[in-house]
């Protein structure tokens, strides 16, 4: 793959202006991070449903409560993992994503049957699998930012030491480490493969390269261990295996995208980010990557 400077200039731009979004988003609170993420839900599941729609001509012809109502359902899906984060005294953000999801769910079920000539058990099956590759990655990353994975440290607690401030502001740590994982092993990927690329790596992504995708893996592990070792963390083995793991699974999570708009005959989810696609092709990694991490660190936990 060869280098290309306006290419990079325009991914470099772009890329700066997402990543200014998304640290406000995930740093400002935990209001600013739903709100950051409800709208890429939003976003992701407007593609997915025009994707589809392309692979399968019928899934278009879904009626609104069908293709309003699944989106209702995904994000009281999402809300359900946030945990108790109060909007009142009484009232928390699982409880009422618990209302959404079972109202949005009725109403998709219900609508499909009175309102369809026909029921079609592939438009549900389509709808489900969105739930579960889109609403389900968001809710487990709520569920990460909402304090229920803690990275262990040590040292004192001082602005200096930075393992111990990420850790003191509860749920802020492991987002960081997982997207800026991503990030690095996306960035380092596309240079080590434009540099030194000659291998394709799978015929549904022509560009991606061995050499690529194994130095961008490489170089995320390395950098997050250095990182974790910066910080005084006591475990920035930590570090480096939420990176292995991001980078590998978000490297899937790429392709699996790839191949969808394959299917569809697109070369892009759409149009969000001049030369990064839209809201799919920008969060394609994050959204396999987050389940396995998910599930990585609910393991570390246990023992």
């Amino acid at each position: 793959m060869a280098w290309n400077w306006s290419t990079f200039k325009t991914r470099a731009l772009s890329a700066l202006l997402y990543a200014a979004i998304m640290l406000t988003g995930l740093l400002w609170s935990h209001w600013s991070f739903l709100l950051l993420f409800t709208i890429i839900h939003i976003g992701c599941w407007w593609e997915y449903q025009q994707l589809m729609g392309r692979v399968d001509e019928s899934y278009r012809q879904i009626n609104p409560f069908h293709r309003y109502g699944i989106i209702v359902a995904g994000w009281g899906l999402m809300l359900v993992f946030a945990g108790y984060w109060k909007l009142g005294a009484e009232l928390t953000l699982d409880g009422v994503g618990m209302i959404l999801l079972l109202v949005g769910l009725v109403a998709v079920f219900l609508c499909e049957v009175l309102l369809s000539r026909q029921l079609l058990v592939r438009h549900l099956v389509i709808s489900v699998l969105g739930l579960l590759y889109i609403s389900l990655s968001w809710g487990l990353l709520l569920n990460i930012r909402s304090g229920a994975m803690w990275m262990p440290h040590n040292g004192t607690d001082t602005f200096a030491n930075l393992s111990s401030l990420l850790a003191r502001i509860n749920g802020y740590v492991v987002p960081v480490i997982l997207i800026g994982s991503i990030w690095i092993n996306d960035t380092m990927a596309y240079i080590v493969g434009s540099l030194l690329g000659k291998t394709p790596l799978s015929p549904v992504s022509p560009k991606k390269t061995w050499e690529g995708t194994i130095g961008g893996v490489v170089l995320a592990v390395a950098i997050m261990w250095g990182l974790g070792a910066l910080s005084h963390s006591s475990a920035s083995w930590i570090w480096a295996s939420v990176g292995a793991i991001a980078a590998v699974a978000g490297t899937v999570g790429d392709l699996l995208e790839s191949k969808l708009k394959r299917m569809a005959g697109v070369k892009d989810s759409g149009a969000v980010l001049p030369g990064h696609g839209g809201f799919l092709d920008r969060f394609d990694s994050m959204l396999l990557a987050v389940p396995f991490v998910w599930v990585y660190l609910k393991l570390v936990t246990l023992f």
